[in-house]
């Protein structure tokens, strides 16, 4: 799709390329959630899903610790947390309850060590900037450190854009959301993590995976899942980010949130049916 492409509606999606699908990923906050809430049609949304037949993949600059609580209890194939960085993979047992699978990072030690070092950087950019804090969820990451800038804080988009500043003096990277200003020391994103786990984890063709997966998101955050896979479609919230995204989704639902997943689910499952 060209960059300059205006998305379109979601009922113009056609039956074949719904059918065409083998899996659909998806972004968590203002996504699936609402406002860092789950409500209950967007969490069936995902059991209607999984029974037409699609894999389902979270992927989320969310904490490692809540992918792994999302796999083993959600109806979810795998999830990737910390923009691409981490997932764990639901490898079902002939009995008992799946089994979870770490798919990388590879050492989880050496990745706690360099974070030491990330926190002691937020921390500094917490007191010289008093519009932002350490986000509520640094406890159960893996790989990166996070600063709360629109989550339970308003920083300005000059604060914003003086850490970022500071960061990149430091050789670290930096990915702003809606909600956090993401620190790591290793470029990660929602495109790469996904390509990755799909092929470590499914054995799929990352070429292949690209026409065969679709992608869901809603904000400047999902730009490169966006770019990457071929059927993408944003939830009626991504149209305050389309200005900033190199290429928007292809579909965008009319409602938003939740309740727009909810919207994506049932268009996709009502194409999947097959004709006649």
């Amino acid at each position: 799709m060209s960059p300059s492409a205006a998305p379109r509606a979601l009922a113009a999606m056609r039956p074949e390329e719904a059918r065409g699908l083998s899996g659909l990923v998806f972004d968590l906050d203002d996504t699936l959630l609402e406002h860092g809430e789950l409500t209950e049609v967007a969490y069936t949304s995902l059991f209607r899903l999984r029974e037409a037949g699609l894999r389902l993949v979270a992927c989320t600059g969310r904490p490692a610790g809540w992918a792994e609580v999302l796999v083993r209890q959600w109806p979810l194939d795998a999830a990737i947390a910390e923009n691409g960085a981490v997932a764990f993979v639901k490898e079902r047992r002939p009995f008992g309850a799946p089994r979870l699978r770490l798919v990388f990072p590879a050492d989880l030690a050496a990745a706690g060590a360099r974070r030491a070092e990330l926190r002691a950087l937020a921390e500094e950019l917490v007191r010289r900037f008093p519009t932002v804090a350490l986000a509520d969820d640094n406890s159960a990451r893996f790989t990166d450190v996070t600063l709360d800038i629109g989550e339970h804080c308003r920083a300005p988009a000059e604060d914003v854009a003086a850490m970022r500043a500071e960061a990149s003096r430091r050789n670290v990277h930096t990915l702003a959301s809606s909600v956090h200003l993401h620190l790591s020391f290793d470029p990660a994103d929602k495109a790469t993590g996904t390509l990755r786990l799909l092929e470590a984890a499914f054995g799929e063709d990352p070429t292949r995976a690209r026409l065969t997966y679709a992608f869901v998101g809603d904000s400047g955050n999902d730009a490169a899942a966006f770019a990457a896979f071929t059927t993408t479609i944003g939830v009626a919230n991504v149209r305050a980010y389309l200005p900033m995204l190199p290429v928007p989704p292809k579909y965008v639902t009319q409602a938003a949130m939740g309740r727009g997943f909810a919207e994506l689910a049932t268009t996709l499952v009502d194409l999947r049916v097959p004709p006649g």
